[in-house]
């Protein structure tokens, strides 16, 4: 297996591949997913510090891991959020999500970052045997949260409101 695992970076050559590999995913999540050349805009356009994380087997993409850098965390130290980490149908239990993984570890130490955090599916066993396997420890003292679309609105719209009075 010739794997390389590699920052993605401006203007890569692999990244019509990740839009396909993105919408890949969202169909295996059975999510709606933008039109394609939005996907591209959108790896092209992401904000600073929203890194990916790229395997390809022979030049041909066969997963990815996107990440950002948080502050702080225990102690007031950095570390890094695991958003997504997805491995193309075709290519599972091969090892290209250790890899994946293998190779944030080493992005997070290089930067002298203390942890890497994420999430996981509580349905999914296959992905959490995976994240025990590597490591990982479940984090049963914490829930996730998330505002988005209509809560998101609403909570803005309430900070301009309070800012008119």
């Amino acid at each position: 297996m010739s794997v390389v695992i590699r920052l993605l970076e401006p203007r890569d050559s692999l990244i019509s591949s990740l839009a396909t590999v993105m919408q890949e995913m969202q169909d295996h999540y059975q999510v709606p997913s933008p039109a394609y050349p939005e996907i591209v805009a959108g790896i092209e356009g992401r904000p600073p510090g929203a890194e990916i994380l790229i395997a390809a087997e022979n030049d041909a993409l066969v997963g990815f891991a996107a990440f950002s850098g948080i502050y702080p965390g225990p102690y007031l130290r950095p570390g890094l959020f695991l958003k997504e980490l997805y491995v193309g149908n075709r290519h599972r239990g091969k090892g290209y999500g250790r890899l994946l993984m293998q190779a944030l570890a080493s992005v997070a130490r290089d930067r002298g970052l203390s942890r890497i955090d994420w999430t996981a599916d509580p349905e999914n066993l296959r992905l959490l045997s995976f994240y025990d396997d590597i490591g990982g420890s479940r984090k049963p003292d914490k829930l996730f949260y998330r505002l988005d679309k209509s809560a998101l609105d609403r909570l803005a719209d309430a900070m301009g409101e309070a800012a008119e009075q």
